[in-house]
């Protein structure tokens, strides 16, 4: 499952590292956290099996939520009993995956506990002379509001949540839009064509860069 999972996460613009273990979960979480890793802020969510060899998935969680509080943590499991979910859920992790499960589904739910970190840890983007209020759904240059529509909004602030990270059209499409289906593809460089035109007309200090064939980065002007 967990080869099987990797892929698709990676196929969902994810960056994923694999760990088949509980002590080697633990292990890159410490790497990908330490000073020597280059000021790396870790992991954003961990998807972590109840029935991990070596460690099981609630001590892997409660270990994680130690190293860092911020990190959201989905657990996956067989087992559907009330007191295994109060385990998990005891043990701090964000939500809770009973087996068999549609990858969909545990797609949507990392986007939502993206979205509740996002609005918990950093209500606020800045990037440039933009500012996004994640509570308010609202864009600022200064003192004057960018006027944007709600999937204009939420297209900008997937690019702004990472500055200068290339999204790629399919990540885009299952954070904005949730779905590939009866989707054109080409609606996100439309969207990008209309909040470039936006974002110049408000002197917002931003670009919207393409990286042809991969997707779009959101980077200050001039850098």
């Amino acid at each position: 499952m967990a080869g099987l999972l990797s892929r698709g996460l990676g196929s969902d613009g994810h960056d994923v590292t694999t760990a088949f273990d509980g002590p080697t979960a633990l292990d890159l979480a410490r790497q990908a956290i330490a000073p020597a890793s280059g000021g790396d802020a870790g992991f954003q969510v961990a998807v972590v099996d109840v029935m991990l060899p070596g460690l099981s998935g609630f001590a892997v969680c409660r270990e994680l939520k130690g190293l860092d509080p911020t990190l959201a943590v989905i657990l996956l499991t067989a087992r559907d009993a009330v007191d295994d979910r109060v385990r998990g859920l005891d043990a701090g992790a964000d939500d809770y995956m009973i087996k068999p499960f549609a990858f969909a589904e545990l797609a949507a739910r990392i986007r939502a506990v993206r979205r509740r970190d996002a609005l918990t840890v950093q209500p606020r983007l800045e990037v440039g002379g933009l500012t996004l209020d994640l509570h308010r759904h609202r864009a600022r240059v200064g003192d004057h509001d960018v006027p944007l529509s709600g999937t204009e909004f939420d297209v900008l602030r997937v690019l702004a949540t990472e500055p200068g990270v290339v999204v790629s059209r399919a990540a885009m499409l299952r954070e904005v839009w949730e779905t590939f289906d009866n989707i054109d593809p080409n609606v996100v460089d439309q969207y990008i064509s209309r909040l470039r035109r936006k974002l110049d007309l408000a002197e917002a200090g931003v670009r919207i860069v393409t990286s042809r064939g991969v997707g779009f980065s959101l980077v200050a002007a001039g850098s």
